[in-house]
């Protein structure tokens, strides 16, 4: 009886494998699907991606204003008779460290 247990628990063994480790088993469907999910998450991203520069495109072709934007943007062009103001930030403030430095007294060999 105990041969008989064993043999089926072999047996039951040998149908397992090809479902837990072989080829098109649980790991590697697992494994496909996880790729799967990165490969539909970039795509979504280039989708994105595309549809901006289709519209982006479509502006172009269609009116000036899109072209007009862009030649003051990343150009820096103006109109005829037309007058470009630069404000600029102010400056930072002189660094306070060197206000609170120590003086260093010479004559006693001590700092103030």
């Amino acid at each position: 009886m105990r041969t008989l247990t064993g043999i089926l628990l072999g047996l039951l063994l040998l149908v397992q494998y090809p479902l837990w480790l072989g080829k098109g088993s649980w790991l590697q469907v697992w494994d496909t699907q996880q790729q799967l999910l990165q490969q539909q998450q970039i795509n979504a991203k280039l989708t994105a991606r595309n549809a901006a520069m289709y519209a982006e495109v479509r502006d172009l072709k269609q009116g000036l204003g899109a072209i007009e934007e862009r030649a003051r943007n990343e150009l820096g062009m103006v109109r005829k008779n037309e007058i470009f103001y630069q404000i600029l930030d102010a400056p930072p403030p002189p660094s306070s460290t060197i206000l609170n430095t120590p003086i260093a007294d010479t004559s006693h060999g001590t700092t103030r």
